[in-house]
């Protein structure tokens, strides 16, 4: 398989007005960062699976293993991710914890994702 290369300017060029521009717009590094980070929480397939399976409603960890055929231990780990990113919540009823998203931005991010790979 062949690579493509980007194309590139044939002349070398630097436009300071442009640099000056969009370097007083780029969000801090540490702000990249953290982004950078969360966008790696969408690179797990599995985590994927349980936030599709969120966006449908309240779901316990018994519920999830038996949607993913995987142990509750393998699923616990996965929300345990998830909730010190933000992307999820719980609630305690009795003896068992629903999972659900934290809010909308979650389903617009995973909506908007979905909408990208399909155009």
């Amino acid at each position: 398989m062949r690579r493509e290369i980007a194309p590139c300017c044939q002349e070398q060029q630097i436009h300071p007005e442009a640099l000056e521009k969009v370097r007083s717009l780029l969000p801090p590094d540490e702000r990249l960062y953290d982004l950078a980070e969360l966008f790696k929480i969408f690179g797990d397939s599995t985590r994927l699976k349980i936030l599709y399976a969120l966006l449908e409603g309240e779901l316990c960890v018994c519920d999830l293993a038996g949607l993913m055929a995987v142990t509750q231990s393998a699923v616990s780990h996965q929300l345990r991710v998830l909730k010190n990113s933000k992307l999820i919540k719980f609630r305690r009823e009795g003896k068992t914890i629903y999972y659900s998203l934290a809010d909308s931005h979650v389903e617009r991010i995973l909506s908007q994702g979905m909408e990208h790979i399909e155009e």
